[in-house]
């Protein structure tokens, strides 16, 4: 496993530096860098910030939102998504991920919600949609993303307004509505290159910043 980060032809290296992740005017900051970081004999052409919540914020179902604004650029892939603490129904991805929130920079009005699922890779599935703004990139003000997560059904908000539900999943391993029926635990960052997005071009706008302004997870006692 590389513990830095960059799977799927990513190019840059996750570090904990202040540049890279840091809390500033009560906002969380993820910054991307064209800065060549080499750390520990690994070196790439770029560093960037990412966050977990794994045994600090786990949740079963709920209602969870995000009040960010995304970097965008080609080559550049900011995401907010979720992964399975436990792990019971297998390695990726027969346990599951959400993503709520994926964006290729290239397309900066354009937002990508998916689930992964299904079996163990190479035997994953996914369901996915698209939605996009009216005007304006998701870089340009500050957008609350979210997901509402029940028994057999996720359904995903944009400022508040459903733009995708999804109900049909499976996993080798048990019974729907399994994997989504486990508790699962947040991630924040954003890789540069990738399968999704790309390599950047020599015109992509450097730091890129990923800006949080509130992480807020609703849940019936």
């Amino acid at each position: 496993m590389d513990v830095f980060g960059g799977g799927i032809q990513e190019m840059q290296l996750y570090t904990d530096r202040a540049k890279n992740v840091r809390v500033k005017n009560g906002k969380l900051i993820l910054e991307a860098h064209r800065d060549n970081p080499n750390i520990q004999g690994t070196q790439r052409p770029f560093s960037s910030g990412r966050i977990h919540t794994k045994h600090r914020g786990d949740w079963r179902y709920g209602k969870i939102e995000i009040r960010a604004k995304l970097p965008t650029g080609k080559g550049i892939w900011p995401a907010i998504w979720m992964l399975p603490t436990d792990e019971k129904y297998g390695s990726w991805a027969a346990s599951g991920e959400i993503d709520i929130v994926e964006l290729d920079g290239a397309k900066p009005a354009e937002l990508l919600g998916t689930l992964h699922y299904g079996g163990k890779w190479p035997h994953n599935r996914s369901s996915s949609d698209k939605t996009k703004l009216t005007s304006g990139t998701f870089a340009d003000r500050f957008h609350t993303f979210g997901i509402e997560w029940r028994e057999g059904e996720i359904r995903w908000t944009l400022d508040g307004k459903l733009w995708q539900t999804q109900k049909k999943w499976s996993t080798r391993s048990a019974a729907f509505p399994a994997p989504f029926d486990q508790r699962f635990h947040l991630l924040l960052n954003i890789a540069v290159g990738g399968r999704l997005v790309g390599a950047p071009s020599s015109i992509t706008p450097f730091p890129a910043r990923m800006e949080v302004d509130w992480i807020r997870v609703y849940q019936r006692k």
